[in-house]
């Protein structure tokens, strides 16, 4: 008899500890972290398609200039000259003597042809 009192009270003791811990573990399960909504989201208030006007251009291409366009292209062909007579005397020359005067200027040439090509083409 003094065993099934010892299983009746360990079984009683557990039951109360099931009880008592209900509680700590649902509010925990609860307050689980919640998502931090992004700045950019379309506001939840608002229906689809009523969070207020829009403002899209009609067309963002812009007219192409046909001068400015070949101005780039003949602008491009003098690049690719300038680099190919680049190239061509840097393995003519002994690069571990001074480097030559030419060598410099037609590298500052190029790159300011590449910048007048770049801002051409941003229009």
């Amino acid at each position: 008899m003094p065993q099934s009192r010892r299983q009746l009270l360990t079984i009683f003791a557990g039951a109360t500890g099931v009880l008592a811990a209900t509680p700590i573990l649902v509010s925990a399960l609860q307050r689980a972290p919640q998502p931090i909504p992004s700045p950019n989201a379309p506001n939840q208030n608002f229906p689809p398609g009523l969070d207020g006007p829009v403002n899209r251009p009609e067309s963002d291409h812009k007219e192409v200039d046909p001068r400015r366009q070949q101005e780039i292209r003949i602008d491009i062909q003098k690049l690719y000259d300038l680099a190919a007579e680049l190239r061509d005397e840097t393995g003519k020359t002994d690069l571990n003597s001074t480097l030559p005067v030419t060598l410099v200027k037609k590298a500052q040439e190029i790159e300011k042809l590449a910048k007048k090509i770049k801002d051409l083409s941003k229009g």
